[in-house]
């Protein structure tokens, strides 16, 4: 297993642990099974175990695992604080001494406000003494390291990043997303500020494996390497010195070697002229089957009313790779609570994205379309719901 560095030295193994998809079995984690799983983890060399608070049944599961094999103090602990449920300082206490008694354990090594989409979460976590909260409990030993895992854009991400002295991120990346949500902007810029930063979604749940397009996988059975698409995937993000810990959601023995193997034999910078041909090889054969030809080169931006344009082609896109539902879900987790509404319908027709759009997108005619499909009625309603919760 090879390991990288966080801030103070210490070592974390390039591949984690995402305790999100354990099996189920009869409605509830199947405990025996994921032990077997873990176990064999923990023998090869992963360090890194991700949970979070609405993981139904995961903190609980690997609380379990941890105390019945007695390793909790040879490995480390991610989960996360649902900061999206907080309503005053009580309830920070509340949601974490909950979280140190279902792990079993009384201290977290790197905890997370989970799911941030935009710095009014951040602003609003500060007017209820966060920052305070967050001291007193790296005083005391309970938390060691302190982040946050990120799902909106790169600038929203990068004002998180600075607002605050962070041990730590997580973001969504990997060779589709690169330019997209925090992105490789995002991920320099953490990796500027010295700030180790963990990846979920590198494989966009299996997607970059069972839902490519035949071309594609052709493209990648035929490279001499012999790399899968979940090897290709790995070792391109990998290959990134800025990243420091890969999260992979394995549910079976088999896939926890096959992972394992990779994160033994990878280093930062191997990969040659021929990896990343075949990278944008994978790229092209996924672009030829999206609904708009959008780059996210962003130079349609900023919009004058704030449409977040190339984030609605990328979600419209996203209904021919994976599907509808998560492209709507993408959608409204991304733009839907931004603390400025950022939809097509804000849309004057003015027309000075596509003086610059260098694809000559009709980008006018073609959001419109893109809103209809992403954002139908049920979804606008819901989104408006959450938005009031949420206060935004």
């Amino acid at each position: 297993m090879e390991y990288r560095k966080n801030r103070n030295g210490e070592a974390i193994s390039i591949l984690g642990y995402g305790c999100m998809r354990f099996t189920t079995k009869a409605g509830s984690i199947d405990i025996d099974k994921a032990e077997k799983e873990i176990l064999k983890a923990f023998d090869a060399g992963i360090n890194y175990y991700d949970t979070a608070y609405v993981y139904p049944g995961s903190e609980a599961a690997l609380g379990e695992i941890l105390e019945r094999n007695q390793i909790r103090d040879k490995v480390n602990i991610a989960t996360k604080l649902p900061q999206y449920l907080v309503k005053n300082k009580d309830s920070l206490d509340k949601y974490f001494e909950e979280e140190l008694k279902r792990l079993k354990t009384d201290y977290i090594d790197y905890y997370l406000m989970h799911h941030m989409t935009a710095i009014n979460q951040w602003t609003k976590l500060e007017s209820l003494g966060i920052a305070d909260w967050i001291r007193e409990k790296k005083e005391s030993g309970k938390i060691r390291n302190i982040g946050f895992s990120y799902h909106g854009n790169t600038e929203d991400f990068i004002g998180i990043l600075d607002a605050y002295d962070w041990d730590f991120c997580q973001i969504q990346y990997n060779y589709v997303d690169e330019h997209t949500q925090a992105g490789a902007r995002g991920l320099k810029h953490a990796a500027e500020k010295g700030i180790p930063v963990v990846i979920m979604e590198p494989l966009r749940g299996g997607k970059l494996v069972n839902l490519l397009p035949e071309k594609a996988k052709k493209a990648v059975a035929a490279y001499n390497k012999g790399y899968s698409p979940a090897e290709l995937g790995l070792r391109w993000l990998w290959n990134q010195p800025e990243v420091t810990c890969v999260l992979s959601g394995m549910n079976s023995v088999e896939m926890v070697e096959e992972n394992c193997r990779i994160a033994s034999n990878v280093k930062a910078g191997e990969f040659d002229e021929n990896d990343f041909g075949l990278i944008n090889e994978v790229k092209a054969a996924i672009q030829e089957t999206e609904l708009v030809g959008c780059t996210g080169c962003r130079y349609c931006m900023p919009c004058p009313k704030g449409v977040d344009i190339p984030a609605l082609f990328r979600c419209y896109n996203m209904t021919t790779l994976e599907s509808k539902s998560a492209a709507r879900f993408e959608y409204a987790q991304t733009v839907g609570l931004k603390s400025e509404p950022a939809f097509a319908s804000q849309c004057i027709g003015c027309g000075k994205c596509e003086q610059h759009c260098p694809q000559s997108i009709p980008i006018r005619k073609v959001i419109k379309e893109a809103d209809k499909v992403v954002r139908p009625l049920p979804y606008k309603i819901g989104i408006n719901i959450v938005r009031r919760f949420f206060k935004l």
